[in-house]
């Protein structure tokens, strides 16, 4: 799979650290796209539904045709 920075894709994001989710979530790929064609690895951030009030959030429409909140604070490397 060809991943590229601003998609969103399904992920496992297990095991769960700390606060993260640990379950198949929608994330936001971050990494540039050189690193995403010779890195085994992929920095992105998970998306959800649930915003809270005094959090900070970047609203995003998915392909799954709804509005996902990302978190700044919760970017994250993958394998």
């Amino acid at each position: 799979m060809k991943i590229k920075r601003g998609f969103i894709y399904l992920a496992d994001l297990n095991p769960k650290i700390g606060t993260e989710p640990g379950k198949v979530r929608p994330v936001l790929v971050l990494q540039t796209n050189l690193l995403n064609n010779i890195h085994p690895s992929t920095i992105v951030c998970p998306l959800t539904t649930k915003v809270e009030k005094k959090a900070n959030y970047l609203l995003v429409h998915s392909w799954l045709n709804s509005y996902k909140a990302a978190r700044g604070t919760e970017g994250r490397k993958y394998p």
